[in-house]
């Protein structure tokens, strides 16, 4: 079996003492999850600043792997940790740098891009604005993908309660972008039926 086919239970005793498979295993796990965490400390910090974080949570991993017991899995350890590192990189400074916006990657017209850029900056600035423990719970769910069960193992709280920062942050994030004068597409309505055809 090759180390790729590895699962995490699996990688992680390799990682966390030393040994001929140690780094291997390690890369691995920071390969699986890097693009997740990425995501989510882009939307916490901003993007250039999730890079600096990451490498702080990575570090933090690496030395404290050999203590992990596994109570949560280690999905919910290392978001855990990376939450811990955004609120930490977000108290060291006082507000969300808007101008580390991540860059365009696909050719789009100068309009365009432009109201991207405007459109980022709004969304980030939402974002900054809303209470720590929903930003915490919308970025965990709509930037790393996580599943309600997941946030709860990751923040330390009930399902119930996730769900409600989740749905009062989406509430807050529709405002506030409501009143910046951006208007979220609706969801489409669907046809109703005609009188004809309830007869």
């Amino acid at each position: 079996m090759r180390l790729n086919d590895w699962t995490d239970a699996q990688l992680i005793p390799l990682a966390a003492r030393a040994g001929p498979h140690r780094e291997a295993a390690f890369e691995l796990l920071v390969r699986r999850y890097a693009p997740g965490l990425h995501r989510l400390a882009s939307g916490l910090v901003g993007a250039g600043s999730a890079d600096d974080v990451l490498q702080e949570v990575f570090m933090s991993v690496y030395r404290s792997l050999a203590g992990f017991r596994g109570d949560a899995p280690f999905g919910a350890w290392v978001h855990r940790i990376t939450v811990n590192a955004c609120n930490k990189a977000l108290a060291a400074r006082r507000s969300l740098a808007l101008d580390e916006v991540a860059e365009v990657t696909t050719l789009l017209t100068p309009v365009r891009a432009t109201e991207q850029d405007a459109l980022r900056e709004t969304l980030a600035r939402a974002m900054a604005g809303l209470p720590p423990e929903q930003r915490e719970a919308v970025a965990l769910r709509e930037l790393s993908g996580l599943d309600y069960a997941e946030i709860a193992a990751v923040t330390g709280v009930s399902l119930g309660t996730v769900k409600s920062r989740i749905n009062r942050g989406r509430a807050a994030l529709r405002e506030r972008l409501s009143a910046s004068g951006y208007v979220p597409d609706a969801p489409p309505v669907p046809d109703l039926p005609t009188v004809k055809e309830k007869l």
